[in-house]
């Protein structure tokens, strides 16, 4: 049985928690000052930091120094951090944890909070072991797709599927808005965006087709999609989408530093 402990209960760490409950080798803990804590609560970091096998901080990265300060004394080699802080490097978690056990980083998505995240970790602490890595991997298969990154590419993993939601629902909601400008009532125009979003992807996840053989198949020759195409095409609505990520990127290595 691994006990798996969560310091800081938000969106993100209940969202985790709630994805692991159904394992049944796992054994939940969480600690967070508000005190809502969706398994068995601890009274203090430094109260699950002893109980805990694997230690996951899913705060703020203002609050990770003092924390991993906090609870120095409860580590040991046989334990595992997991981070999903966004900006605080693998070299700042391994300094203030104090050396006393591996770090590792990772960065989610709010898809997770359904079931459909991705996860990114970065394995590079080389006092982590093989077995401890394989049980981290083994825990998180189960809540979405998962993929083992060196650091250099976490900030642009962060800019594109850590920030990607809100693209997409930028996207849905700019549809939404257009729908209800063309006279369908609110609820109508949101539950068509949404849909066209979910019924679009999937068709993108199961068809053997390339992305853009699939739009081209919506494209008919002096139609009104590839009129619709064209515009986006003549206000750089694909390269604006590109430099926002770029922007993204180099917001997070600005953070890094």
């Amino acid at each position: 049985m691994i006990t798996f402990g969560c310091i800081g209960c938000g969106n993100m760490g209940s969202a985790i928690l709630g994805g692991l409950e159904s394992q049944k080798n796992v054994s939940l803990i969480g600690y967070d000052p508000s005190g809502n804590v969706p398994c068995t609560a601890c009274d203090s970091n430094i109260e699950l930091a002893k109980q805990a096998d694997i230690i996951m901080l899913a705060t703020k990265p203002d609050y990770v120094e003092s924390v991993l300060e906090a609870i120095q004394p409860a580590l040991s080699e046989d334990k595992v951090i997991i981070s999903i802080a966004a900006g605080v490097s693998m070299e700042t978690l391994m300094k203030y944890s104090g050396g006393k056990c591996p770090v590792v980083r990772c960065m989610p998505n709010t898809p997770a909070m359904v079931g459909e995240g991705i996860f990114a970790f970065c394995f590079e602490d080389p006092a982590l072991t093989e077995k401890q890595q394989t049980a981290v991997l083994t825990m998180f298969e189960q809540l979405g797709q998962v993929m083992v990154l060196p650091e250099a590419k976490f900030n642009a993993f962060t800019a594109i599927a850590g920030c990607g939601p809100a693209y997409v629902l930028y996207f849905i909601e700019a549809v939404t808005e257009a729908a209800v400008s063309v006279g369908f009532h609110r609820n109508e125009a949101t539950e068509m965006a949404i849909n066209l979003f979910k019924g679009t992807t999937k068709l993108a996840d199961d068809s053997d087709l390339h992305i853009s053989q699939l739009r081209e198949m919506v494209c008919s020759p002096a139609g009104v999609t590839i009129a619709a195409v064209n515009h986006m095409d003549r206000t750089a609505v694909r390269g604006n989408i590109i430099d926002s990520i770029f922007e993204a990127r180099d917001r997070g290595i600005e953070m890094s530093k």
